[in-house]
C-alpha cells in the first residue's frame, strides 16, 4: 500500500510526494496512525540544499537537551541497552512510526533517506537497512532536533523506558550496522569544546552510551563547527576495535565517518597538553565483561572475531607437527627396510647332501681327509692319509 501526500506550492515551500509503504500484515490501526502522522508533514525548500557537515558536530539545542556530541556523566550509569532486539525487522517508515510524535517532520526525512539509497546498497544491506543509516546521518532544519541527537540523548538517559519508542528503529539501524565489517584496530578522533581532563584521569574506565561519530582525519576537527582552534577543548584519541565506516550509507558520503556503537567501553591511558586549553586524552577500547549492548539478532558480532594468541596456537600446532614428522619418518624407514628385504640374493639350503651313500676302507690311523673330483669322473673322490701305515687311500 502506498500513501501519496501532495504539498501545495507556496512561497518558500516546494511540492514533494511522500510515499509510505505498508506490508499486507500491518494492522489497520498502525496504518491509520502512520497516515495521520504523514498528513502532518511540513516541508521547507532549503532542506535539500543545506551544506553537508555532520561528524561530531555541535548542534543547536535548547537548554533542556545537552549537546549529544559530548560524553555525559550520570551519578548512576544507565542500565544495559536490551529489549530492542525482540522487535521484528520492519520497513523504515513503519520502524519510525512510533517516533512521529517525537521528531519533527519525520516522514519527509524518511522518504528523503529512501530516495537517496541505491537499489543495491553495499555490504549486503537491504534498501531499508541502508536507508536507516542514512536517516541517522541527516540534519534536521534548525531549530528542530535531528534523529541522531534525540536518539543519542535518550541513550544517555538513565531511564530506559524513554528509549522504547526507538526500539523498532534501533532494530533496523543496528542490524544494518553489524553487517558492515569492523575496521581493524585503528585510532579515531573525537572532540568536544570542554575541558574533561580533570574528570578522566589515567586508569579511569568510562562508557559512551550513545552512538559516537569519530573521524580518522584531525583536519576535520579544526573546523569551528566541530572542535575549532580556540577555547577549552578536549580531543579524544581512541584506539577503537569495532568502529564501522558508514560513508557508503551516509548522507555525507565524502566524510570518512567512523561510528562507534552504544556501550563502547574504554579505559583512559594517558593525557597530553600540547598547547594551552587543548587537552588530548588517549582512550583504549576494551570488550566489557558484561553485556552493555544487546546484539540485534542471534549470531550478530558487535566485536571482531577473537583470534588465538600465537602461543595458544603453538600449543596445539607443535605436538601435531611433531606427530606428523614422526609418522613420515616411520613410513620412510619402513619403506627402506622393506626394499632391502626384497633385493637380497636368495639362499640355497642343501637339505639332503648325501642322497647316495658308499663305503670306503681306510687304514687304522687316518690323520687327514680331502675330497673332490680328483679323477674327473663327475663323482666325489675321498682322499685319506694314514699315519701308521704311511699310506694314502683314494
Amino acid at each position: 500500500m502506498q500513501i501519496d501526500i501532495e504539498f501545495q506550492n507556496q512561497p518558500s515551500r516546494t511540492s514533494y510526494t511522500s510515499e509510505v509503504e505498508f506490508d499486507e500484515d500491518t494492522s489497520i490501526d498502525d496504518q491509520e496512525q502512520t497516515v495521520e502522522q504523514a498528513e502532518q508533514v511540513d516541508v521547507a525548500t532549503n532542506r535539500l540544499t543545506k551544506p553537508k557537515h555532520r561528524v561530531s558536530k555541535t548542534i543547536g539545542i535548547n537548554e533542556i537537551l545537552p549537546n549529544p556530541s559530548e560524553p555525559i556523566t550520570f551519578e548512576n550509569d544507565p542500565s544495559p541497552i536490551i529489549g530492542y532486539a525482540a522487535e521484528p525487522i520492519l520497513p523504515l517508515p513503519l520502524a519510525c512510526a512510533p517516533l512521529f510524535d517525537i521528531l519533527y517532520n519525520l516522514v519527509f526525512y524518511v522518504q528523503l533517506a529512501l530516495d537517496e539509497t541505491p537499489e543495491n546498497p553495499p555490504n549486503g544491506l537491504t534498501v531499508h537497512e541502508s536507508a536507516a543509516i542514512r536517516l541517522y546521518t541527516l540534519e534536521w532544519e534548525t531549530p528542530h532536533k535531528s534523529l541522531y541527537s534525540m536518539l543519542n540523548y535518550t541513550l544517555k538517559s538513565s531511564n530506559r523506558e524513554e528509549l522504547r519508542p526507538y526500539f523498532k528503529y534501533m532494530k533496523l539501524f543496528l542490524t544494518a550496522l553489524v553487517k558492515i565489517p569492523c575496521e581493524p584496530i585503528t585510532t579515531v578522533w573525537r572532540g568536544v569544546k570542554k575541558d574533561l581532563s580533570a574528570e578522566l584521569q589515567p586508569g579511569t574506565p568510562l562508557t559512551w552510551w550513545s552512538f559516537s561519530s569519530c573521524t580518522k582525519s584531525l583536519t576535520v576537527l579544526e573546523n569551528n563547527m566541530y572542535l575549532g582552534t580556540v577555547g577549552e577543548r578536549t580531543l579524544f584519541s581512541v584506539e577503537a576495535i569495532n568502529g564501522r565506516i558508514i560513508s557508503d550509507h551516509s548522507h555525507f558520503a565524502t566524510e570518512d565517518e567512523v561510528l562507534l556503537l552504544p556501550g563502547t567501553h574504554m579505559v583512559v591511558v594517558s593525557h597530553l597538553v600540547p598547547s594551552p586549553n587543548l587537552y588530548i586524552i588517549h582512550l583504549k577500547q576494551v570488550i566489557p565483561e558484561e553485556t552493555l549492548l544487546e546484539p540485534p539478532f542471534k549470531g550478530a558480532l558487535l566485536y571482531p572475531k577473537p583470534e588465538r594468541s600465537w602461543y595458544k596456537k603453538k600449543r596445539y600446532v607443535l605436538p601435531l607437527s611433531l606427530f606428523i614428522i614422526l609418522s613420515i619418518t616411520a613410513i620412510v624407514i619402513g619403506a627402506v627396510l622393506g626394499s632391502r628385504k626384497t633385493n637380497e640374493i636368495p639362499k640355497i639350503i642343501c637339505k639332503d647332501p648325501y642322497s647316495s651313500q658308499s663305503v670306503s676302507q681306510t687304514g687304522k690311523t687316518p690323520v687327514a681327509l680331502a675330497f673332490g673330483d680328483f679323477r674327473n669322473e663327475d663323482i666325489i673322490d675321498l682322499a685319506v692319509l694314514n699315519y701308521d701305515e704311511q699310506s694314502f687311500d683314494l
